[in-house]
């Protein structure tokens, strides 16, 4: 079972930022900026390669929610999710890193 199935069972504490019936966001361990929130489908999807565009779309929604609720939407945030080895995906399960709380540096 993945890390991330860990988390969603209880076996491993976490800091829960918001929830519902499919999703879970949660503080990083490993903050890269002022906030860095992980946000996971509580069911196992490897990664975007996998997902379905209807829980992509509720996941969307859940992830406009929480950006509304911490009050970032309008200063701004960043949205990554890593597929596959090559592109710095570490553990199979589909997850966005949400960063926000400071001024992030240009990537690209």
């Amino acid at each position: 079972m993945c890390i991330f199935c860990n988390i969603v069972d209880g076996k491993i504490p976490n800091q829960t930022v918001a929830q519902n019936e499919d999703f879970l966001a949660f503080n990083d361990i490993s903050p890269l900026a002022k906030i860095h929130i992980l946000i996971i489908p509580k069911k196992h999807i490897s990664s975007f390669n996998e997902v379905s565009p209807q829980t992509m779309a509720n996941m969307t929604t859940f992830i406009q929610e929480i950006v509304e609720k911490l009050d970032i939407k309008d200063n701004g945030y960043r949205l990554i999710t890593n597929i596959g080895k090559q592109g710095g995906q570490e553990v199979e399960h589909l997850h966005f890193h949400l960063l926000a709380g400071e001024q992030l540096g240009k990537i690209i």
